[in-house]
């Protein structure tokens, strides 16, 4: 259950023609009121004789009787409180005992107060109520409101248990700030699936991720077709900066601007300098490796993963882990911006659910997490893959990593009681398993293929090495549909001149197995990844095809070992 205090008003009877009308596209259906400071206030809704001007008097007597100087300008006060989709179609009765509820948490109108403020609850739907309040009691007194967003949090969770509903995760300031109803509306009459804060957040966002100094900052912003306006001290020094989007204007025509911070918490120009780890005021990026293609990119991440999970699993520093997990979002965004088409619908959601789950109240330690922030300007320099080949294998092993990496942030997350990050990052690591799929889907279908193609004392062999190495899983990898596509990637280890026994060790210690969804897979991009070997196995069919076409003949590329007890011929 969402409560949601809106801005304060100055005009009651507009509220009230909203809350009783159609409205804005004829979704209000048998408006009425379901509570009220006063038994006998009349209902617009169910009472013809009732009018909208009637109850707007009576909610506003305490306010007209005070002289004109004392007045509140802002004197209106809406809430608004929503249940879950999944959550069962309470009764009047219900609602009107959660609006009771609600008055009473905020200071609106505390239980047994008997000169608090005049206040009517309006259902129009059948998962919502309004709570319109006028902010000036019957002794002419302000209602004491402290807290009140906090407070209304924490009655909504009572109510969910009381009522059996779905529990919302507790808040804690850190979230992003919600559009609010005017831009939903504007998006609404415009056809806009997004409003025009949500759009910018991502694309500030986005820009954000690698970026390693002001300079490439604003080139992204720009590059993304942001209107930016920078915030210039008197001294020169840069204070901040706002952007817009060239299509979203005012009455005035005038294009509507947004400061970082109105964005998200961490996106004002003084936090995101925090992530720059070289000296404050140099503009120029530090020295970098040179970026090469997509595949490179992506087994770096991979790398820089796994480095950010160890560091999450064993380090004790929150400020370093805490640093890690928002470099984390950093490269999902770089990721799902240069991902393939057949992966970048699922990538893209898993960059903005994890948006919450990298900011919390712990300080990051950004001077610890560069491996990672280096990987997202790698992922992000290095241009789009074409999701083919070694592109598209690169793609599932850096998913398989980031996906252990995103669990692990998540069950950190709940040991701080960080409810929300811990709950985005389990989302976000259900869109990457759904990304993995689609695309590792092809490079371990031919690594299987090959598998099965193997000869069998080759099988007994790999089969009888994994029995070695992890004796208390290597029942379940046997059983598993992707064992075949490791043993052809053991094979491989071996013609490479690597031993399966130690690879298969190292790749099993690196972290533990129990909670993977497929071991197979695991062991397969962990092993590709220590050894070396290309992601997206070579496909020999066209290489033959090739060589038949080929009027002079090609040496071999590799050895070829012969299978372990295999007997020469007898001439």
């Amino acid at each position: 259950m969402i409560p949601r205090i809106h801005k304060r008003g100055s005009r009651t009877i507009g509220l009230i023609r909203y809350l009783y009308g159609p409205g804005t596209h004829e979704e209000h259906t048998d408006p009425h009121l379901v509570a009220a400071f006063d038994p006998l206030a009349p209902d617009p809704g169910r009472n013809p004789a009732a009018t909208y001007e009637q109850l707007q008097r009576l909610l506003d007597q305490p306010v007209d009787a005070l002289p004109t100087g004392r007045r509140p300008d802002k004197h209106v006060w809406h809430l608004s409180v929503r249940a879950a989709p999944e959550d069962p179609v309470l009764s009047d009765e219900d609602w009107a005992a959660i609006a009771r509820r609600m008055v009473a948490a905020t200071g609106i109108a505390p239980e047994g107060d008997e000169t608090a403020c005049r206040w009517a609850a309006v259902r129009h739907a059948d998962d919502h109520i309004h709570i319109i309040a006028t902010l000036v009691r019957d002794d002419g007194r302000r209602p004491r409101r402290h807290n009140e967003a906090r407070r209304a949090q924490a009655e909504a969770r009572a109510i969910e248990t009381d009522y059996n509903l779905r529990r919302v995760p507790p808040g804690d300031g850190t979230a992003a700030k919600r559009p609010t109803s005017a831009e939903r509306h504007k998006a609404n009459r415009r056809r806009q699936p997004r409003t025009p804060r949500e759009e910018l957040r991502e694309t500030v966002r986005r820009s954000a991720a690698g970026a390693m100094g002001e300079t490439e900052f604003f080139d992204r912003l720009a590059a993304a077709g942001l209107l930016v306006r920078r915030r210039i001290a008197p001294s020169g020094d840069l204070l901040g900066y706002t952007v817009a989007l060239p299509n979203d204007r005012n009455a005035s025509g005038e294009p509507v601007f947004y400061s970082g911070s109105k964005l998200a918490p961490d996106l004002s120009l003084p936090r995101i300098r925090q992530r720059w780890t070289h000296t404050p005021g140099d503009n120029t990026p530090p020295a970098l490796p040179p970026v090469t293609g997509p595949a490179s990119a992506r087994r770096r991440t991979t790398t820089a993963a796994r480095q950010a999970l160890i560091a999450i699993e064993h380090g004790s520093d929150d400020g370093v882990i805490a640093a890690h997990i928002a470099a984390t979002g950093e490269v999902l965004d770089a990721l799902a911006k240069t991902s393939a088409a057949h992966t970048r619908h699922e990538l893209h959601a898993a960059a903005t659910a994890f948006e919450r789950a990298s900011r919390s109240h712990i300080r990051a330690t950004h001077t610890h997490s560069k491996a990672l922030r280096r990987a997202a300007r790698d992922l992000a320099h290095s241009g789009p893959a074409l999701g083919r080949g070694e592109d598209n294998a690169t793609t599932a092993m850096a998913i398989d990593m980031l996906i252990f990496l995103i669990t692990a942030a998540a069950h950190w997350h709940a040991g701080k009681q960080h409810a929300q990050q811990a709950a985005a990052a389990q989302q976000a690591a259900t869109h990457l398993r759904t990304a993995y799929r689609t695309a590792a889907e092809h490079p371990i279908a031919a690594l299987r293929h090959r598998g099965l193609r193997q000869a069998p004392s080759w099988q007994r062999h790999h089969a009888a090495v994994l029995r070695h190495a992890l004796p208390e899983l290597a029942e379940r990898i046997l059983a598993e549909p992707g064992w075949p596509a490791l043993a052809a990637t053991l094979t491989e280890t071996q013609t490479a001149g690597h031993n399966p026994t130690a690879l298969l060790t190292q790749a099993a210690t690196q972290r533990e197995l129990d909670t993977a969804e497929h071991l197979s897979d695991v062991l397969i991009w962990r092993l590709r990844h220590i050894a070396n070997l290309p992601a997206n196995p070579p496909n020999t069919h066209n290489q033959r095809a090739r060589n038949n076409h080929t009027t002079t003949p090609t040496p071999a590329t590799h050895t070829t070992t012969k299978p372990p007890n295999s007997r020469p011929r007898h001439r």
